[in-house]
């Protein structure tokens, strides 16, 4: 997994919890806690810190994940806001993360293993996005949208449809808008 990951759930936690929070989460997951700019880590250091998040604060593993996801999203609009500029709403700015944003991050961090969407618009107006990766953090990629709605000032509701944690071979999420 690219550095990025550790750097913003290093931000997101001490963001929430203080500067200890990061060394306490280090110290009791057994990671290397060293994670330099340019580097690529195993993902069992990422999970291992999301386990002890959880074990931590009595919550799911998945529930760390999307909590995760939506607080780093602020983050990221800091960091590349040309990656968000040209998108009016969130439902734009979802459905490019394969064409416009995956590319960019593999320019940024050469031989980034991004997930694959497939995104579609229903007729009911939700859109449909499939996911598929084989490290299984549907429920970052859930927290991600809510917090893309939420950059966007926007609400919505995500419905976990089928998840790869099922069995299923990919996870379906739909987004719909709320008023």
């Amino acid at each position: 997994m690219k550095v990025i990951i550790f750097n913003l759930l290093e931000e997101v936690v001490t963001g929430a919890h203080g500067e200890h929070a990061w060394a306490d989460m280090i110290e009791v997951s057994g990671v290397s806690g060293v994670y330099t700019s340019l580097g690529s880590y195993p993902d069992a250091e990422v999970l291992a810190l999301v386990d002890t998040a959880a074990t931590l604060l009595g919550q799911s593993h998945a529930d760390v994940l999307r909590g995760f996801g939506r607080s780093a999203m602020p983050l990221l609009a800091a960091r590349y806001a040309h990656m968000f500029t040209p998108h009016r709403d969130a439902r734009s700015f979802v459905g490019s993360v394969n064409t416009i944003i995956h590319p960019e991050v593999r320019k940024l961090y050469s031989g980034a293993a991004c997930p694959h969407f497939h995104v579609t618009d229903h007729e009911d107006g939700a859109l449909i996005i499939g996911y598929q990766s084989p490290r299984h953090l549907c429920a970052l990629a859930e927290g991600f949208v809510l917090g893309a709605s939420d950059q966007f000032g926007e609400s919505v509701m995500v419905d976990h449809l089928t998840c790869m944690m099922d069995g299923q071979p990919l996870c379906r999420l739909a987004v719909r808008w709320l008023p």
